[in-house]
Protein backbone atom coordinates (compact mmCIF):
# COMPACT_ATOMS: atom_id res chain seq x y z
CA UNK A 1 0.00 0.00 0.00
CA UNK A 2 1.53 3.16 -0.46
CA UNK A 3 2.12 6.15 1.71
CA UNK A 4 -0.21 8.93 2.04
CA UNK A 5 1.82 11.91 0.95
CA UNK A 6 2.66 14.55 3.37
CA UNK A 7 1.54 18.27 3.12
CA UNK A 8 3.63 20.69 1.69
CA UNK A 9 3.75 24.66 1.75
CA UNK A 10 2.38 26.16 -1.33
CA UNK A 11 1.75 29.98 -0.61
CA UNK A 12 2.40 32.19 2.78
CA UNK A 13 0.34 35.10 2.93
CA UNK A 14 2.28 38.50 4.68
CA UNK A 15 0.14 41.66 5.49
CA UNK A 16 3.27 43.94 4.03
CA UNK A 17 3.34 46.33 1.26
CA UNK A 18 6.15 43.75 -0.94
CA UNK A 19 8.23 47.47 -1.28
CA UNK A 20 9.69 46.95 2.14
CA UNK A 21 10.86 43.00 0.94
CA UNK A 22 11.99 44.36 -2.00
CA UNK A 23 14.08 47.40 -0.19
CA UNK A 24 15.76 44.66 1.65
CA UNK A 25 16.79 43.10 -1.13
CA UNK A 26 14.33 40.45 -2.06
CA UNK A 27 12.97 39.78 -5.81
CA UNK A 28 9.77 40.61 -6.22
CA UNK A 29 7.68 40.36 -9.28
CA UNK A 30 3.96 41.48 -9.33
CA UNK A 31 3.57 41.47 -5.70
CA UNK A 32 4.62 38.25 -5.14
CA UNK A 33 8.56 36.81 -4.22
CA UNK A 34 9.50 33.12 -3.72
CA UNK A 35 11.66 32.01 -1.24
CA UNK A 36 12.75 28.25 -1.98
CA UNK A 37 9.82 26.12 -3.25
CA UNK A 38 7.25 28.55 -0.87
CA UNK A 39 5.33 31.57 -2.98
CA UNK A 40 5.09 34.61 -0.65
CA UNK A 41 2.34 36.97 -1.23
CA UNK A 42 1.82 40.15 0.25
CA UNK A 43 -1.51 41.54 1.13
CA UNK A 44 -1.11 45.21 2.42
CA UNK A 45 -4.21 45.94 4.19
CA UNK A 46 -5.57 46.75 7.47
CA UNK A 47 -7.36 43.32 8.35
CA UNK A 48 -4.29 42.18 10.07
CA UNK A 49 -0.53 42.13 10.49
CA UNK A 50 2.67 39.44 9.77
CA UNK A 51 1.60 35.76 8.54
CA UNK A 52 -2.91 36.04 7.54
CA UNK A 53 -2.62 32.78 6.16
CA UNK A 54 -1.25 29.77 3.93
CA UNK A 55 -1.98 27.12 1.67
CA UNK A 56 -0.56 23.48 1.81
CA UNK A 57 -0.96 20.72 -0.71
CA UNK A 58 -2.35 17.09 0.43
CA UNK A 59 -3.92 18.49 3.39
CA UNK A 60 -6.01 15.79 5.39
CA UNK A 61 -8.69 18.96 6.97
CA UNK A 62 -7.97 22.59 6.87
CA UNK A 63 -8.90 22.76 10.43
CA UNK A 64 -5.68 23.72 12.00
CA UNK A 65 -6.69 24.82 14.91
CA UNK A 66 -7.06 28.82 14.52
CA UNK A 67 -4.18 28.48 11.74
CA UNK A 68 -5.72 30.29 8.85
CA UNK A 69 -5.27 27.25 6.12
CA UNK A 70 -6.63 26.46 2.84
CA UNK A 71 -5.85 23.63 0.26
CA UNK A 72 -3.59 23.85 -2.62
CA UNK A 73 -3.81 21.69 -5.68
CA UNK A 74 -0.96 23.32 -7.68
CA UNK A 75 2.01 20.92 -7.92
CA UNK A 76 5.45 21.78 -6.57
CA UNK A 77 7.45 24.27 -8.93
CA UNK A 78 9.91 22.71 -10.92
CA UNK A 79 12.23 25.43 -11.90
CA UNK A 80 14.47 26.79 -8.91
CA UNK A 81 13.03 30.25 -7.72
CA UNK A 82 14.73 33.87 -8.63
CA UNK A 83 17.98 34.64 -6.49
CA UNK A 84 17.50 37.60 -4.26
CA UNK A 85 20.71 40.00 -4.22
CA UNK A 86 20.39 39.84 -0.20
CA UNK A 87 21.37 36.12 -0.34
CA UNK A 88 18.47 34.72 1.23
CA UNK A 89 17.62 31.22 -0.29
CA UNK A 90 14.70 29.48 1.41
CA UNK A 91 12.34 29.64 4.64
CA UNK A 92 14.13 27.14 7.22
CA UNK A 93 11.03 27.43 9.56
CA UNK A 94 7.48 28.78 9.85
CA UNK A 95 6.93 29.79 14.16
CA UNK A 96 3.34 29.39 15.46
CA UNK A 97 2.43 29.92 19.27
CA UNK A 98 -0.36 27.88 20.91
CA UNK A 99 -2.00 28.27 24.78
CA UNK A 100 -2.80 24.61 24.13
CA UNK A 101 0.01 22.43 22.81
CA UNK A 102 -1.71 19.03 23.11
CA UNK A 103 -4.83 20.14 21.68
CA UNK A 104 -3.04 22.07 18.22
CA UNK A 105 -0.60 18.73 17.79
CA UNK A 106 -3.17 16.60 17.40
CA UNK A 107 -5.20 18.97 15.05
CA UNK A 108 -1.53 19.48 13.04
CA UNK A 109 -1.26 15.27 13.11
CA UNK A 110 -5.12 15.24 12.48
CA UNK A 111 -4.43 16.98 9.35
CA UNK A 112 -1.66 14.83 7.85
CA UNK A 113 1.26 16.96 9.08
CA UNK A 114 4.24 14.82 9.65
CA UNK A 115 5.41 15.19 13.57
CA UNK A 116 9.31 15.08 13.84
CA UNK A 117 9.98 15.12 17.28
CA UNK A 118 9.17 17.51 20.28
CA UNK A 119 11.36 19.78 22.98
CA UNK A 120 10.67 19.57 26.23
CA UNK A 121 13.29 21.76 27.17
CA UNK A 122 12.73 25.73 27.73
CA UNK A 123 12.89 28.40 24.87
CA UNK A 124 15.34 31.63 25.92
CA UNK A 125 11.89 33.20 26.18
CA UNK A 126 10.56 30.72 28.38
CA UNK A 127 8.35 28.84 26.38
CA UNK A 128 8.10 25.01 28.14
CA UNK A 129 8.30 23.09 24.66
CA UNK A 130 7.90 23.00 21.40
CA UNK A 131 6.82 20.58 18.29
CA UNK A 132 8.75 20.42 14.95
CA UNK A 133 6.92 19.47 11.76
CA UNK A 134 8.25 18.80 8.28
CA UNK A 135 6.36 20.63 5.40
CA UNK A 136 8.72 19.99 2.87
CA UNK A 137 11.96 22.00 2.27
CA UNK A 138 9.99 23.97 5.63
CA UNK A 139 9.72 22.92 9.34
CA UNK A 140 6.82 24.42 11.28
CA UNK A 141 7.91 25.06 14.54
CA UNK A 142 5.48 24.89 17.05
CA UNK A 143 5.85 26.46 20.77
CA UNK A 144 3.73 26.22 23.48
CA UNK A 145 2.95 29.79 25.44
CA UNK A 146 4.54 30.32 29.13
CA UNK A 147 1.99 30.19 31.24
CA UNK A 148 1.98 33.83 32.23
CA UNK A 149 1.41 34.23 28.37
CA UNK A 150 -1.57 31.91 28.80
CA UNK A 151 -2.89 33.53 31.54
CA UNK A 152 -2.67 37.48 30.65
CA UNK A 153 -4.12 36.82 27.10
CA UNK A 154 -7.03 35.08 29.21
CA UNK A 155 -7.03 31.41 29.15
CA UNK A 156 -6.16 28.44 26.96
CA UNK A 157 -8.85 28.58 25.13
CA UNK A 158 -7.85 30.94 22.69
CA UNK A 159 -6.55 29.12 19.01
CA UNK A 160 -3.25 28.99 17.64
CA UNK A 161 -1.84 31.66 15.79
CA UNK A 162 1.32 32.38 13.65
CA UNK A 163 4.37 34.13 14.92
CA UNK A 164 7.08 34.83 12.59
CA UNK A 165 9.66 33.36 10.19
CA UNK A 166 13.39 32.44 10.00
CA UNK A 167 14.80 32.81 6.43
CA UNK A 168 17.68 30.32 5.09
CA UNK A 169 20.83 32.45 4.12
CA UNK A 170 23.94 31.25 2.33
CA UNK A 171 26.79 34.11 3.86
CA UNK A 172 24.75 35.65 6.96
CA UNK A 173 27.17 38.06 7.32
CA UNK A 174 27.28 39.26 3.58
CA UNK A 175 23.22 39.19 4.36
CA UNK A 176 23.55 41.54 7.42
CA UNK A 177 25.49 44.26 5.64
CA UNK A 178 22.78 43.68 2.16
CA UNK A 179 20.08 44.90 5.51
CA UNK A 180 21.85 47.86 5.72
CA UNK A 181 21.65 48.38 9.62
CA UNK A 182 17.98 46.76 9.79
CA UNK A 183 19.14 43.65 11.91
CA UNK A 184 21.26 42.58 14.45
CA UNK A 185 24.91 41.13 14.62
CA UNK A 186 25.01 37.67 14.18
CA UNK A 187 25.17 35.03 16.96
CA UNK A 188 25.23 31.47 17.59
CA UNK A 189 22.04 30.11 17.17
CA UNK A 190 20.17 27.33 19.25
CA UNK A 191 21.48 24.81 16.67
CA UNK A 192 24.56 24.04 16.92
CA UNK A 193 27.01 25.55 14.44
CA UNK A 194 24.46 27.65 12.78
CA UNK A 195 24.72 31.12 13.15
CA UNK A 196 21.15 33.68 13.33
CA UNK A 197 20.38 37.81 12.95
CA UNK A 198 16.57 39.12 13.99
CA UNK A 199 15.62 41.94 11.48
CA UNK A 200 15.08 45.41 13.61
CA UNK A 201 11.52 47.06 13.53
CA UNK A 202 13.23 49.73 11.04
CA UNK A 203 12.74 47.57 8.28
CA UNK A 204 9.31 48.04 8.24
CA UNK A 205 7.80 44.44 8.06
CA UNK A 206 4.80 43.58 10.07
CA UNK A 207 5.92 39.80 11.08
CA UNK A 208 9.06 39.08 13.27
CA UNK A 209 12.24 37.78 10.56
CA UNK A 210 15.54 35.99 11.27
CA UNK A 211 17.85 35.06 9.17
CA UNK A 212 20.06 31.64 10.13
CA UNK A 213 22.89 29.93 8.36
CA UNK A 214 22.84 26.34 6.77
Amino acid sequence: MNAMPTPTIDELTLADHPARWAALGFTVADGRCRLGAVEVCFSDSQDGRGIVGWSLRDLGSEQLDGLPTTGSQRPTPASPAPAHPNGVVAIDHIVAVTPAFARTVEALQTAGLDLRRVREEPTPAGAPRQAFFRLGEVILELVQEPDEVIERGGGAERPARFWGLALLVEDIDRTVERFAGHVSEARAAVQQGRRIATVRRSAGLSVPVALISR
